[in-house]
């Protein structure tokens, strides 16, 4: 367990909480712990999902403001490919990471959640990217993955105008993939990690790295890496054990392999 990212692994599903009280914030120490922690978690057989939440009222408040105060301008560039080097690395993370935001959702934290691969979201969070309220513009990805999710329009709206949004009409205009209620949030995510971990995890991440083509590739590239992947994954122990449980008519035992 770490200082800022506190871990509770339970049948190969991670919680993880963001822990840096009073709202989570995104200072240095915070995204350095963050970087060590997804290497660690990728070579932990033990994990095959991690279901990323905020301790307290708070997901993630966004960057710790006051580090911007002594920056410059080089040094603030710095800072922002820092940032999205390390949310693009979440993005592409070879395991499952999903968020489950349960509250203030704001600036580098909805970053944040955006890299995730998947969002859950409480109907109470506030979710936004207020950062031209500072005189400044999201640095971590924002404008670049929040078009991709919602389109041009409606992510010029909130990043312009600096509004919040609640988690359900998050889910409404697909910020979020689906919002609960407070109370059932955390329990719904690990009911979809739980249903993840069940399956092979080399299939999880051939399935990771296709989806992720989709953004990256045109639709004929896409479909021949899809195609690729595909065979890839007939080379695995699990396909065979796969493809037996089905015709035997019971439940895979996947290996992993």
């Amino acid at each position: 367990m770490g200082k800022f990212w506190k871990v509770q692994v339970e049948n190969r599903v991670a919680l993880v909480k963001i822990s840096n009280p009073t709202a989570n914030a995104l200072s240095r120490p915070v995204l350095d712990e963050l970087e060590e922690c997804l290497a660690e978690w990728e070579n932990d057989p033990a994990i095959k999902v991690i279901v990323l939440t905020g301790e307290g009222r708070f997901f993630c408040a966004g960057a710790d403001i006051k580090e911007f105060a002594s920056m410059d301008s080089k040094e603030a560039k710095a800072a922002a490919e820092r940032g999205q080097s390390l949310f693009n690395r979440l993005e592409s993370y070879c395991k499952p990471v999903i968020a489950a935001i349960n509250g203030a959702c704001l600036g580098g934290g909805l970053e944040l959640a955006m890299a995730c691969h998947i969002r859950l979201a409480a109907f109470e969070a506030k979710l936004g990217l207020p950062e031209l309220n500072l005189g400044i513009i999201p640095g971590y990805g924002g404008t670049q993955r929040l078009p991709r999710l919602i389109g041009r329009g409606r992510a010029a709206r909130l990043i312009l105008s600096s509004c919040l949004i609640s988690g359900e009409e998050a889910g409404r205009i697909g910020l979020a993939d689906a919002a609960y209620p407070g109370e059932q949030l955390l329990e719904e995510a690990k009911r979809l990690a739980q249903a993840i971990s069940e399956k092979s995890a080399v299939a999880v991440r051939l399935a990771l790295e296709a989806i992720r083509a989709s953004a990256q590739l045109s639709p004929e590239e896409g479909y021949g890496q899809e195609a690729e992947l595909f065979g890839q994954a007939f080379l695995s122990e699990d396909r065979k054990e796969g493809v037996a449980a089905f015709l035997e008519k019971r439940k895979p035992c996947f290996s992993d392999r």
